[in-house]
């Protein structure tokens, strides 16, 4: 099964007015930033009047009267907790793969008997425990994979007056081999759509039948998925993500800027992405033997441009990495185009148990700087983040004061 929180920021805010979700008027968007800030949710009654999904403020017609919730992330995590415990008053935590904030799979297949249920059955039961507990409503795809579940509640439950959908092979194949768009499903997102539609497929009976030569050919090995998708087969399960562990990990950041920056100017920020990135690593206990640094411009005015390099040392040091950062910076930046948007990648990780320096480096100031680190990630643990900061964030055009209080990106609410 897969359950989702309808509309659920949107939801949240009006269950703390007491409005209905269902029934009210509501969008959540942070009015201060003007009106053409996005809209983060709209409530299921908007949406049906027509007012689209992530829209902007000024897209939404004059003539209807609506409530407009500031975002509060940290009370939309706390609904998140309350309802995965309520899953877990039926479930087994290993049962159970939270895919987001409002999104969960659950594998249901050894409680039906126990609880004397159909599917069916025991969605409904589910969503009517969240409904009744914390009054915010949902939607259930069931299927007899992890991708059937999700097609039918992202197509088939749409459909249904109890808005629960339900898939096996069969029913999919005779109810979606002719669904359009095919962006609809998912995995396949609007460049795959194109690259399908030079063959002349636009449903998923298309990709069944168009020859695997073809599809491997222009997709390569992820063809392999697309055509079990084709045919409503997934052969990944619950345990397989239970128990999968990534051959590589990263540390990475990024951020939009709040208006256009000069190249001076946002490498003020990227210093701070660089300070935040590196305690992360050290509250990780990681060290990094890789950097990567990517750099978006404002209105396209040119392709975005990056780079990386390989540390002589691998290491969560600030003062270290901080120079290979900038030296990545200012050879691929492009001079005079003003910037949008920062990314920071830190790869090529490992234990820092496993630290080292060659001859030309200090070992004791290392440990002096890391020590630094250490003591600053313990004071902004207890006392906040922003309890101790640098100078270089008081600068104009610095971000991570204000970035502290957000969660997600998001005003916290708190």
């Amino acid at each position: 099964m897969c359950i989702d929180m309808k509309s659920f920021y949107a939801s949240v805010e009006c269950v703390e007015r007491g409005i209905n979700p269902m029934e009210g008027c509501l969008v959540v968007a942070d009015e201060s930033r003007g009106e053409g800030t996005i809209c983060l949710a709209v409530s299921p009654k908007l949406k049906a009047l027509g007012v689209k999904n992530r829209c902007r403020l000024f897209e939404i017609p004059k003539h209807l009267k609506y409530v407009i919730a500031p975002p509060r992330m940290q009370k939309y995590i706390d609904y998140a907790a309350e309802i995965y415990a309520i899953y877990l008053k039926f479930l087994s935590k290993d049962d159970i793969y939270v895919y987001s904030i409002d999104e969960s799979f659950i594998d249901a297949t050894e409680y039906l008997q126990l609880y004397g249920k159909t599917p069916r059955g025991f969605a409904k039961m589910l969503i009517e425990e969240i409904a009744t507990e914390i009054g915010v409503p949902a939607t259930a795809g069931i299927g007899s994979n992890l991708y059937l579940a999700k097609i039918a509640l992202d197509i088939t439950a749409k459909k249904s007056p109890d808005r629960i959908g339900e898939l096996n092979e069969d029913s999919f194949r005779r109810t979606l081999w002719d669904h359009q768009p095919l962006t609809d499903f998912w995995g396949i997102a609007r460049g795959t759509a194109k690259r399908l539609a030079k063959y002349g497929i636009y449903t998923m009976r298309g990709i069944a039948e168009c020859p695997e030569r073809v599809l491997y050919k222009e997709f390569g090995i992820n063809a392999e998925l697309m055509i079990d998708h084709a045919f409503g087969r997934e052969s990944c399960t619950m345990r397989d993500i239970k128990n999968y562990s990534p051959k590589s990990r990263s540390v990475s950041s990024s951020q939009i800027l709040f208006e256009d920056y000069s190249r001076e100017k946002a490498a003020i920020v990227l210093e701070e992405m660089t300070r935040a990135a590196t305690l992360d690593l050290i509250k990780r206990g990681l060290i990094a033997r890789r950097v990567s640094v990517g750099v978006g411009y404002s209105s396209s005015q040119s392709a975005p441009t990056g780079g990386s390099t390989k540390l002589p040392n691998a290491t969560a040091v600030f003062d270290y990495i901080l120079p290979f950062v900038m030296k990545i910076y200012q050879k691929t930046t492009v001079p005079g185009v003003p910037i949008r948007r920062l990314s920071i990648a830190f790869d090529e990780l490992s234990d820092e148990c496993a630290e080292g320096y060659d001859l030309f480096t200090d070992p004791e100031e290392m440990e002096k700087l890391k020590r630094l680190g250490r003591t600053t990630l313990e004071i902004q643990t207890k006392f906040g983040k922003n309890s101790l900061f640098t100078a270089t964030d008081l600068q104009e055009g610095a971000t991570q004061l204000e970035r502290n209080k957000l969660i997600g990106g998001h005003a916290s609410g708190e």
